[in-house]
């Protein structure tokens, strides 16, 4: 009952101040522009410039560079197989294998600095 009554009366005030169903309120519009800059700075923007420093990272390959794979793998890159979408990585004496690019993560020399 006492819940029906402060239903009743929110719905007076909203009714008074004109917020009413598909009333414009512009505090509502301000909280989510708000909201959304707050993802951006916090989440989006960090994310995105991650991304361009794997990006460059992966530009900037030579061979012998020690790396680390997507799975986990420590390896020496051996060849880059330009034009290709991998590089051919020495994981263990006279073991290559064969990884995509967008694989290769970190520079083991800078990521133990760190």
């Amino acid at each position: 009952m006492m819940i029906q009554l402060l239903q009743a009366a929110q719905g007076a005030a909203d009714a008074q101040s004109g917020k009413g169903m598909g009333g414009f309120d512009p505090t509502m519009i301000i909280m989510l522009v708000a909201l959304f800059a707050i993802m951006y700075f916090f989440m989006i923007r960090p994310q995105q410039k991650k991304q361009k420093e794997i990006q460059k990272f992966r530009n900037s390959l030579t061979v012998g560079t020690r790396v680390v794979t997507g799975g986990g793998l420590y390896g020496t890159i051996k060849e880059l197989n330009e034009g290709e979408a991998y590089v051919t990585i020495e994981i263990s004496k006279g073991v290559t294998i064969q990884v995509d690019r967008n694989y290769v993560f970190a520079d083991v020399a800078q990521s133990v600095q760190k």
